[in-house]
């Protein structure tokens, strides 16, 4: 049997990357299904008129989908 060996990230912790629909920067990754997914913190907005509701806004996104910046 061949031993796989798993690749580095491409992106690192508190790095700021850049996707389709927005910015923000790499709070977690791991390794799972043959890729590297990464939950990004998305760049908060100016903040509206009557203040900030609740946290800001996450996603889990695969390596593919990013792009530094």
């Amino acid at each position: 049997m061949a031993k796989r060996l798993i690749g580095s990230p491409s992106f690192c912790y508190a790095q700021h990357v850049s996707f389709l629909g927005g910015e923000g920067s790499v709070k977690s990754l791991k390794y799972e299904a043959k890729t590297w997914l990464y939950i990004i913190e998305m760049t908060p907005g100016p903040e509206p008129d009557f203040g900030r509701v609740g946290g800001e806004t996450t996603v889990l996104l695969s390596e593919a989908d990013l792009y530094a910046t």
